[in-house]
């Protein structure tokens, strides 16, 4: 943020010129000689340089003293050209040491006149090695400076610049020579030049270097972007402690940066695909999955998430997407990252709102492609609410950037997942309408199954209510109360089927069963047994000869097997006859004692074929309660079915109460959220 190029001489430069320190680097000598070549004046640098002493050189003649025999010739010839020519000679010439060594020195010669016309030779001299050594380092300083792809600059102790770099020219494109004598603030009035100066003040004053401070701003070589620098702040100090200024070092890190957060971008969307592939879809449930969908995408990717699916697609009655006209939306859910007045603008999970073809979001799903509106204006808002009021909500709330991407599965359009963003400053752009297709694309496959599985299940559901019978009828001598409850979450529908049969003399056929298995297929099934069932108990066969027909019949229902409980109460001798193919024992609540399991011969579930059934009588007086149930009653994953069957007859016994509340408590107490099976429960008590 500082640059230029060295300019060819110090003084040109402006940077403060320490003569002193660099002659007494260089260790400059003089020498003045007389016309007769005796030495007149020595300096304490020439007895550095050549050994002697003032009391040892001065009245000498130079040539005896410091020039070797074979080199006098030539150091008399060059010496008497000085004085009769007056031109001056520089160059390098060997010289003898007072140690014997010779050396080879660099000079300046010229004639001098007093004011009485003497003529005197003056002799500037410095150790050839020493001045290479330090030609070598200027010339490497100053390429170092010029040449260097770091930006570099010196400035004063009043912090103005006196030197900058070509490298710092270029990044803040203003000529080198503009920046002399001028402030930070002067030259680039788009960076924090005041923090700058207090980190420099803090750096002159301390003599503490800052190594790689962060800044940003904008220079005259790219007025319309933000751009990022590294910056390194040193002291000079001269070689008596004295402070000179202070250097900087000035590093573009912008597109390092910028890759850097594209590379953090980069992964925090495979980050939120992983998220959304392990979040998304847990359930066949359609308003879960959308839940989830909007859950995965706030605040991420967007501050308020909407997922509206085509009424028709849920109705399963939409052969493709229309090509204009208005649609019908049922709103699956909605979500927001805070407190917000877009959150009410949107439609609540499960209303219906008609949007025309104008609409975004109506065109997002005829078209089948995202519809982007980077920058929203007045006009937008229109196009995207469903009403004047959701628009002044949405503009209320700063709504800035709007976002649909279509659900797609298996080439259909089921609606649109629509996303707005209030609170991040940053417009949707390529990146996001990509991220939001691929989040769309996983969840719409989920939907879609969720869709097809809930509708085969409600046929599941409405096949299976439509075979079991209504209100239990009113019997002679017996209190009856029934329910069945499908299998929750996205389990599918069982087999499970309960029937209260008028047989004969005031007797009654208590039935509950449960055809092992799911769907449709088992719905039907059970509707199968039933009949039979009704057929048998007709005839009045003992439990245990209704069971050996049904096993018949079972075996012939491919595959299927079920378990049934097969009682008959007869009023009149006070007793229950009942038989058991593979089924829960059912609870006896009598009149004047505790609950307890009803011990039977349980023989082999239906379907199994040649196994034998056994008819128990057990007293069944008035008062007394007798519960038949299914194993989804009481069956789960985690616990033993004994301790199970302990925890219902502790709650049997008690329920003295009214049949129906005792029906609505086991299922509240022992039915748990998302059970996988159904429940078909039986509670009869006599009442003669």
């Amino acid at each position: 943020m500082t640059a230029g190029s060295f300019p060819e001489t110090a003084g040109r430069a402006g940077v403060p010129f320490d003569a002193k320190g660099l002659l007494d680097i260089l260790g400059v000598a003089a020498i003045v000689i007389d016309a007769r070549g005796r030495i007149v004046l020595w300096s304490p640098q020439a007895e550095a340089l050549f050994g002697y002493g003032a009391d040892e050189a001065l009245g000498r003649y130079i040539a005896r003293l410091i020039v070797g025999a074979e080199h006098r010739e030539e150091a008399l010839r060059l010496f008497g050209e000085v004085l009769r020519g007056g031109a001056t000679w520089a160059g390098t010439f060997p010289v003898r040491h007072k140690d014997g060594s010779t050396r080879e020195v660099e000079f300046r010669n010229m004639r001098l006149t007093d004011d009485l016309g003497g003529l005197y030779a003056l002799g500037i001299a410095a150790d050839r090695a020493v001045v290479e050594r330090v030609e070598t380092g200027l010339a490497l300083s100053d390429r170092l400076v010029s040449q260097s792809p770091i930006g570099l600059a010196v400035l004063d102790t009043d912090l103005r610049y006196v030197l900058v770099n070509p490298a710092l020219e270029r990044i803040n494109g203003v000529p080198a020579k503009l920046h002399i004598g001028r402030r930070i603030a002067d030259m680039l009035p788009g960076v924090d030049a005041a923090a700058l100066e207090v980190a420099l003040r803090e750096v002159l004053a301390t003599g503490r270097p800052l190594l790689d401070q962060p800044t940003t701003g904008r220079t005259p070589a790219d007025p319309e972007h933000e751009h990022a620098w590294s910056v390194s702040f040193y002291r000079l100090d001269g070689p008596e402690g004295q402070v000179l200024g202070v250097a900087t070092s000035v590093i573009d890190v912008t597109k390092r940066l910028d890759a850097d957060a594209e590379a953090d971008r980069s992964r925090r969307r495979l980050a939120l695909v992983a998220d959304a592939s392990a979040r998304v879809g847990t359930t066949l449930e359609v308003d879960r999955t959308a839940d989830e969908l909007a859950g995965v995408v706030v605040p991420e990717l967007a501050d308020i998430a909407a997922v509206d699916v085509l009424d028709s697609v849920l109705a399963l009655r939409r052969p493709g997407a229309p090509e204009a006209g208005p649609e019908l939306f049922r709103a699956l859910a909605v979500k927001a990252s805070g407190p917000t007045e877009a959150l009410p603008a949107a439609d609540p999970p499960g209303a219906v709102a008609m949007y025309g073809a104008d609409r975004l979001v109506t065109r997002c799903v005829h078209t089948g492609l995202p519809v982007l509106v980077e920058h929203v204006g007045p006009g937008d808002l229109h196009r995207i609410a469903r009403s004047p009021e959701a628009a002044d909500q949405l503009r209320r709330a700063g709504v800035h950037s709007y976002l649909a991407v279509p659900l797609i599965a298996r080439g259909e359009v089921l609606g649109a997942l629509d996303l707005k963003r209030d609170r991040n400053p940053l417009p949707f752009d390529g990146d996001d309408v990509l991220l939001a297709t691929e989040l769309a694309a996983r969840a719409a496959v989920s939907i879609d199954n969720a869709r097809w599985y809930q509708s085969v299940r409600n046929s599941a559901v409405t096949l299976q209510r439509s075979l079991l019978p209504g209100t239990p009828p009113e019997r002679a001598g017996l209190e009856v109360a029934a329910r069945y409850q499908p299998a929750q979450a996205s389990s599918e529908v069982g087999g499970d089927w309960y029937d209260v049969i008028p047989l004969p003399d005031d007797k009654t056929a208590l039935v509950v069963g449960d055809v092992m298995g799911s769907g449709i297929d088992a719905a039907a099934t059970m509707g199968r047994l039933r009949t039979a069932t009704c057929a048998f108990a007709d005839l009045d066969l003992s439990p245990a000869q209704v069971l050996r027909h049904l096993d018949r019949i079972t075996a012939g229902l491919e595959h299927y097997i079920a378990t049934c409980l097969f009682a008959v109460h007869d009023p009149r001798l006070g007793r229950c006859r009942i038989a058991n193919a593979g089924h829960l024992p059912p609870v006896r609540i009598p009149a004047d004692g505790p609950a307890e399991l009803v011990r039977l011969s349980t023989g082999v579930p239906l379907g199994v074929g040649g196994g034998t059934f056994r008819t128990a009588r057990i007293p069944f007086r008035p008062g007394d309660v007798l519960v038949l149930y299914t194993d989804g009653l009481v069956e789960t994953r985690d616990a033993a079915i004994d301790d199970r069957l302990a925890v219902l007859v502790g709650l049997l016994d008690g329920a003295r109460g009214p049949l129906e509340e005792t029906c609505d408590m086991l299922l509240k107490a022992l039915r748990r959220p998302g059970a996988p099976d159904d429940v078909a429960l039986l509670v009869a008590r006599s009442t003669a």
